[in-house]
């Protein structure tokens, strides 16, 4: 077996022994749920509810007419208790509807779609489904499948890779739900007007690459492609490299090379929305970490609060030293177990001190270990100098825009420097000038 990659990256332990063999189970529905108005890229939704309201498990409760958005339905069946700020995942707070369910999970009666589904079709349910990218991104999908005019997409990427450590969702995903990821690959192919379908997966999952090969048997235009294991491997720009041999230009989309990628869980999304009318209401996640008591993959009511998570896995053990949002390498520390899952959330992690690198930061020794392993070929040492100082006028230069943020450059480092910090304080501070000269510009 041939595994294709892409150049430079790291191989971190993939911790993923605890849950791999885990098939993925229901979590029980909650006694109450927190729907933030802000679960997408984009301009967050508005209310469609009230407070004292009964809603239904599937009813869309938020939306927004901006082009980037993506609705919200409800999860559970029950009353709207409250529409009020409350602890988002990304330690802020954020208006939300707090709904207390009644145990019953009544369902609203699902649309019947089309058998044969037109582009347009596939996006305008897409979009009532409030699917948006559950790689992380969260990027409305109904956009996203929707390319430039002008633009030809002939390839499209189902992203099985799944390089972050610990998380083994997609992978049981993939195990357990094979059709409905070639049916979604199907639709995507048929939304962009896509040639050519590609599955990739790592050569760590063998039995994934078996399992999901079988299920597209029969299709010509599918294939799917082993890849190295190896981080950032499922990044959309290093992924297309592996998979296609296309570089995506520097600040450009995928579509610019005739490509498009979504992750194995949105292609899912994408085939319930179109084949059963189902709107976007569950995440499978991975819950593990030395931290937890019974590690698992397991679907969980989006809104459910992040503390229900744990006490449904047993708990927590003591000597807990940090709760991760997500994978290690680009997850968020949290603050707090009241925030809920979300549609991004891919993963509760709570890390023992033995599983954290916690050593002192010490001054850049200039090794170029950083640049070695950058995927897309950045210094990073010089722009986490560039931010930390504060010298503004170079940013651009250095074209600090173009990092995803992998935190390979973090992990390699032998001086412990937070690069990736440095780096998204930086794109920070670059935001911010373009917003004093846009306002300077009409004043």
């Amino acid at each position: 077996m041939i595994a294709k990659t892409f150049s430079r990256g790291i191989h971190p332990e993939d911790r993923k022994e605890r849950t791999q063999d885990l098939p993925i189970r229901t979590g029980h529905v909650p006694k109450t749920i927190i729907l933030p108005l802000q679960q997408h890229a984009g301009r967050a939704c508005e209310a469609l509810v009230a407070r004292g309201d009964q809603v239904l498990v599937g009813q869309k409760i938020a939306d927004s007419d901006a082009q980037i958005a993506a609705p919200i339905h409800s999860s559970v069946s029950g009353k709207v208790k409250a529409i009020e700020p409350r602890l988002h995942c990304s330690g802020i707070k954020i208006t939300s509807i707090v709904i207390e369910s009644d145990g019953e999970q009544s369902t609203v009666d699902y649309k019947k779609p089309s058998v044969d589904p037109s582009p347009q079709e596939i996006r305008a349910l897409v979009r009532e489904a409030g699917v948006v990218g559950l790689g992380g991104a969260a990027f409305p999908t109904h956009v996203k499948i929707n390319p430039p005019q002008g633009t030809n997409v002939d390839s499209v990427i189902v992203n099985g890779c799944e390089c972050e450590p610990f998380l083994t969702g997609d992978y049981r995903l993939m195990l357990e739900e094979s059709a409905s990821i070639v049916d979604g690959l199907k639709l995507l192919k048929t939304a962009v007007g896509a040639e050519r379908g590609y599955i990739g997966i790592e050569t760590n999952k063998p039995d994934a690459i078996e399992v999901i090969t079988g299920a597209t048997l029969g299709d010509n235009d599918i294939e799917v492609v082993p890849l190295e294991a190896k981080y950032p491997q499922g990044a959309e720009k290093q992924l297309i490299m592996a998979v296609l041999n296309r570089v995506v230009p520097v600040r450009a989309l995928p579509s610019a090379v005739g490509a498009l990628v979504q992750n194995v869980e949105t292609t899912i999304a994408i085939s319930r929305a179109v084949r059963a009318g189902e709107p976007l209401m569950t995440k499978v996640l991975t819950v593990s970490g030395g931290g937890i008591i019974n590690t698992a993959n397991l679907r969980v009511q989006i809104g459910t609060p992040i503390a229900d998570v744990i006490s449904a896995c047993g708990g927590l053990r003591d000597g807990v030293a940090q709760i991760i949002l997500g994978g290690p390498m680009m997850g968020t520390a949290l603050t707090g177990l009241e925030a809920p899952v979300v549609k991004a959330t891919s993963g509760i992690l709570a890390l023992t001190g033995q599983e954290i690198i916690n050593r002192d930061i010490q001054p850049c020794i200039k090794c170029g270990r950083c640049v070695e392993v950058c995927p897309m070929g950045l210094q990073p040492s010089r722009l986490g100098n560039l931010v930390e100082f504060e010298i503004l006028d170079e940013f651009e230069d250095n074209d600090i825009m173009d990092c995803v943020e992998c935190g390979s450059c973090a992990f390699i480092c032998p001086s412990r420097r937070p690069l990736v910090q440095y780096i998204k304080l930086g794109k920070y501070m670059l935001a911010q000038k373009g917003r004093k000269r846009k306002t300077a510009s009409i004043k």
